[in-house]
């Protein structure tokens, strides 16, 4: 249902002025930098994200330079924040920058979301915060706290719903800091009205005109369907070492890690006994195998529940040399040159 949130608009601005989060992407709020920010925080922490925005901008500080970067030195530069397709669609998004828009990014909500990688919520909030555009930025934090203010039961997952709250905040955003309305819901959301646990309704801005604190039903709301299980994989993961180098392999330019790096890897989970055979009937000259043993990695829709092992070979099959999906690497050129994802931490972390 549609609701009037225009009294929220004073007391959210005014906490804003005194409570607002120091943040790096904030000190200097360039176009770019929004838009950096506002991809990196897509599926990930704000914490996590400060040193990549340090390092990112550092290396790549304008759209010229990231649509020109070597796309392993991107990858390198992303290499345990996630979702690795958000660095490759800024890379394209800096391509089309430069081709369509004269190198500017674009300040209309509607040229944005022409961009890769960019939708509804990062448009309105590059438009808001970076251009001062009169354009809501609803995400799950923001529908979390409009149901809340409204004290409605509508599932946040439904497209409508999600629409008709940006109709509503668009209609009250005030068009002189439409850029700070949407970063105070954002700070309310990550510190106040928070998605686990009991929220801080005490040190809340708006507690008096929220209808779910008033009715006691902060705790069920927001609705949302219950999350599926996540489909749960087994393989074993290898460090395969042969004369002080690793064999690293690159994955498929589609599907989950698409063109990263990673440790070869068998899919089921095998004991020592049973991986020597395996191995040696392939035909490799098996020196040693150490247990790495067991870890669990987490993706978005999936687990991998892995045994490691460290296996050294006398040699290095020419099936592998000759495959260049395949490199050898020792591990100063693992850590600096390759993308590995975080999946495989476990198993590298003692290379350096």
């Amino acid at each position: 249902m549609s609701y009037d949130y225009k009294e929220i608009v004073p007391f959210l601005l005014n906490w804003f002025d005194y409570n607002a989060r120091i943040l790096p992407w904030r000190e200097n709020p360039q176009p770019y930098y929004v838009w950096i920010s506002e991809i990196m925080l897509q599926q990930t922490r704000v914490e996590a994200v400060k040193g990549y925005f340090y390092r990112f901008t550092e290396v790549i500080p304008d759209i010229e330079a990231l649509a020109r970067i070597e796309d392993e030195k991107l990858m390198k530069l992303w290499e345990g924040l996630g979702y690795y397709n958000r660095a490759r669609n800024l890379k394209k998004a800096a391509q089309f920058i430069l081709n369509d828009y004269n190198g500017e990014l674009p300040s209309d909500y509607k040229e944005l979301l022409k961009l890769p990688g960019i939708g509804v919520y990062t448009a309105g909030a590059i438009a808001s915060i970076a251009f001062g555009k009169p354009e809501a930025a609803i995400d799950g934090n923001v529908l979390r706290i409009g149901k809340r203010i409204a004290g409605s039961l509508d599932d946040i997952t439904k497209e409508s719903v999600k629409k008709e709250l940006s109709e509503d905040f668009k209609r009250i955003i005030p068009k002189d800091r439409p850029g700070d309305f949407n970063q105070a819901l954002m700070d309310l959301g990550a510190g106040i009205c928070l998605p686990n646990g009991k929220p801080l309704c005490g040190q809340c801005p708006v507690m008096h005109l929220c209808q779910a604190y008033h009715k006691d039903m902060v705790m069920q709301i927001p609705v949302k369907p219950p999350k599926k299980e996540r489909r749960i994989e087994k393989r074993t993961i290898l460090l395969m070492e042969c004369e002080n180098g690793y064999l690293i392999h690159k994955r498929a330019s589609k599907g989950l890690l698409a063109g990263l790096w990673e440790l070869p890897g068998i899919e089921e989970k095998l004991s020592a006994a049973k991986l020597r055979k395996v191995l040696e009937e392939e035909g490799l000259r098996i020196a040693s195998i150490e247990s790495l043993g067991s870890a669990k990695h987490i993706f978005s829709h999936l687990e991998w529940h892995m045994a490691g092992y460290h296996v050294v070979m006398q040699e290095m099959p020419r099936k592998y040399l000759q495959n260049t999906s395949y490199v050898m690497a020792d591990a100063a050129e693992l850590k600096s040159a390759y993308t590995l994802p975080s999946a495989f931490a476990a198993y590298t972390k003692g290379l350096w």
